[in-house]
């Protein structure tokens, strides 16, 4: 890949102030890209973004992406601050409570679906018009190995996963022919934040199906965010993109 590889593109992540939102946003800006970081952590977002040095090609936008009204406008003040969206990166997720799906408390079940599902539907409905537009798109939705294998005790996790790999391949093939490539990867277990969520026994179980036997990193999320991100990949939509280790062998 080239070193600026996507020198004058327009990327907004989601979920971007910590963890992989924030490696991939680093990663785009390092080579090239004009980074709109989201997040609904107003405090973390700012301190995220003080950490780029050329402070005129990123900007951040505190949302909460639930909020379809509040999604739509975010788009119009990103077009309006670099007039076009190349990228998405729908990022943003929670893991919920560990719990047996019969004791799964309804209110968790609907936080996280709406999160991690809904909110990406509200992401990708109001980013693409505008791809059309342009007729150039790259969206990679960031979904999880436990939305291929189903993790127990994590129903709504698991669920809305799955949900997602489904709506990245609708996704792709709708698109297809219009210039936007639409994929997403499935992660086993990578150590960032979202770990304070779930519990030790949980990470155990989670590690013990890694057979390279460590946790994946959020800079090898990242780089292969990246490409997916390029025009180096060109050919590959609706396509799901494991990173796990060897846990996924299919």
């Amino acid at each position: 890949m080239k070193e600026k590889t996507l020198e004058g593109r327009v990327c907004i992540v989601t979920g971007a102030a910590t963890g992989i939102g924030l490696s991939i946003s680093k990663n785009f800006y390092n080579h090239g890209a004009k980074v709109i970081l989201w997040d609904k952590n107003e405090s973390k977002l700012k301190d995220a973004c003080s950490t780029f040095q050329d402070q005129s090609r990123v900007k951040n936008i505190c949302i909460d992406i639930t909020d379809s009204d509040s999604v739509s406008k975010s788009v119009d003040s990103s077009i309006e601050t670099f007039k076009k969206i190349d990228v998405l990166v729908n990022n943003a997720g929670i893991s919920g409570p560990i719990l047996p799906t019969w004791d799964y408390p309804l209110d968790d079940w609907h936080k996280v679906i709406d999160i991690n599902l809904n909110g990406l539907f509200y992401c990708c409905q109001s980013v693409i018009k505008r791809m059309i537009q342009n007729k150039y798109g790259r969206i990679i939705n960031i979904a999880s190995i436990a939305g291929k294998e189903g993790n127990p005790k994590a129903p709504a996790y698991s669920a809305s996963k799955a949900a997602v790999i489904g709506l990245t391949k609708t996704l792709g093939k709708e698109l297809a022919d219009k210039g936007i490539l639409v994929n997403c990867i499935t992660p086993a277990a990578v150590k960032t934040d979202i770990f304070e969520q779930i519990t030790e026994e949980h990470v155990q179980y989670m590690l013990s199906k890694i057979p390279m036997g460590r946790l994946g990193r959020v800079e090898e999320i990242a780089a292969l965010v990246l490409w997916l991100a390029s025009e180096d990949c060109s050919f590959s939509t609706a396509g799901v993109f494991d990173i796990s280790g060897g846990r996924a062998t299919y």
